[in-house]
């Protein structure tokens, strides 16, 4: 029997109108399939390069490298306080505009203009080629034709996107649908403390998408995050979510649990209950000006008193979790091959007013790191046995629902790609 009441056709899937049928992972083995997905997906949707935070005055910049898109990016708050991005890529002869020991690596701070490395071409923060060394040797150059190359930039919620391709005319907060107008008004400006963990993984993008979009694998990969006892009551009673819904290519999941603190001390290990947290956060929720009752509507859209926390997917790679103990964290999912991506996680406080709160923050934070790695290790070892290509069809349940929807909208960018590529009689890799 269900543990939560199910839509009226019986299933999330079925209500959803995803499919049922065993589904092929295909998309996640082939190189092929991969470089469609650059081309289709990451040089064309907006993605999240960040938060306003990072830039907190003018001339304030970072860089991201966005591999699967084959370009980097440089961040900046301008003079005018205005927030821009440009491909870190100078003009003159194109070497990497903003790095500093490494190219690869990604860099940040502060500064009144760029300056090139190799020749010393310098731009002002607005794009603008402002110095050219030994300008009398070049050729009726027009430095205004010479700027840095812009990247529509725009923010939401303090949340900062880009986006590749300068025939995308459609607005960020367009882009991400009801979902996120429905999340707009919650605090996220007040969660400033901040932890981040990066980790490259052997594993396809989705698949770590996938991992992080169902908790069916809970209580049993997780199961040591547990004390024993509790673990295997867990592992019997299962998981089903509170709520599943799709909006485009983005989708959510309503989960309970993340109850601060626990009905039950006898589930927690010694030192969550000396310190009043664990993996689900501190347990004394932050007062950040809204009661559960009241949160935007987006966020525990079935107002279940049992609810825990909120997993939004805004496609492609962008992750947002919204938990009851008044904090956040991010995922996102870099690309660099068919079968290895850039794992990055970050979790967001309310800055910690004494050293008993800013260990609470910690524990929380060690605690994801944890259930992080445990989720990344074995997805190196789906990455393997799925390009063997021994099994080519796999059963999803009804608690996999937002799987199938993720390969799914994968899938049909590729397809609306390369079908108007067609249309316009250019190649789809184009």
């Amino acid at each position: 029997m269900p543990h939560f009441k199910k839509p009226a056709e019986g299933s999330w899937t079925e209500h959803l109108k995803i499919g049922t049928e065993p589904v092929s992972y295909e998309d996640s083995i082939s190189p092929e399939q991969y470089e469609r997905e650059r081309e289709a997906i990451f040089k064309r949707t907006w993605l999240n390069v960040g938060r306003v935070e990072q830039l907190p005055r003018k001339g304030s910049y970072f860089t991201k490298e966005l591999d699967a898109a084959r370009t980097s990016v440089v961040v900046v708050r301008g003079t005018d306080g205005e927030v821009r991005a440009f491909h870190n890529v100078c003009r003159h002869r194109g070497n990497k505009l903003v790095w500093n020991d490494f190219p690869r690596e990604e860099t940040s701070g502060v500064c009144r203009q760029f300056t090139c490395k190799y020749h010393a071409w310098r731009y002002d923060l607005d794009g603008k080629l402002a110095f050219v060394q030994q300008e009398g040797e070049f050729f009726d150059l027009d430095k205004s034709a010479y700027g840095l190359k812009q990247v529509r930039t725009e923010v939401w919620e303090g949340f900062v996107f880009v986006n590749l391709d300068p025939e995308n005319t459609t607005p960020l907060r367009e882009y991400l649908g009801e979902f996120a107008k429905g999340i707009e008004g919650y605090p996220f400006h007040k969660l400033t403390q901040v932890h981040k963990y990066r980790a490259e993984i052997g594993s396809n993008w989705k698949l770590f998408i996938d991992a992080f979009a169902e908790f069916y694998h809970a209580p049993i990969l997780h199961s040591g995050q547990y004390m024993a006892e509790e673990a295997r009551k867990i592992q019997k009673y299962g998981y089903e979510a509170l709520h599943y819904d799709i909006d485009g290519p983005h989708s959510m999941v309503s989960s309970w649990g993340g109850i601060a603190p626990p009905h039950d001390r006898k589930m927690v290990k010694p030192i969550e209950a000396a310190l009043h947290s664990g993996l689900f956060g501190p347990w004394d929720a932050p007062d950040i000006g809204l009661a559960p009752e009241d949160l935007p509507p987006s966020i525990n859209p079935s107002r279940d008193k049992r609810w825990g926390m909120d997993s939004f997917v805004f496609f492609p790679n962008f992750m947002l979790l919204i938990w009851r103990p008044n904090w956040v964290l991010t995922y996102h999912y870099w690309p660099t091959s068919y079968n290895t991506h850039i794992f990055e996680g970050t979790c967001y406080f309310v800055p910690p007013e004494n050293a008993f709160q800013r260990l609470q923050q910690e524990l929380a934070a060690v605690s994801f790191k944890e259930y992080g790695l445990q989720d990344g290790n074995t997805l190196e070892a789906t990455q393997t046995m799925l390009e063997s290509r021994a099994v080519r069809e796999f059963p999803l349940n009804d608690q996999e629902v937002l799987l199938r929807h993720l390969h799914q909208t994968a899938r049909a960018y590729v397809e609306d790609h390369q079908r108007r590529g067609a249309e316009a009689g250019t190649p789809a890799t184009s």
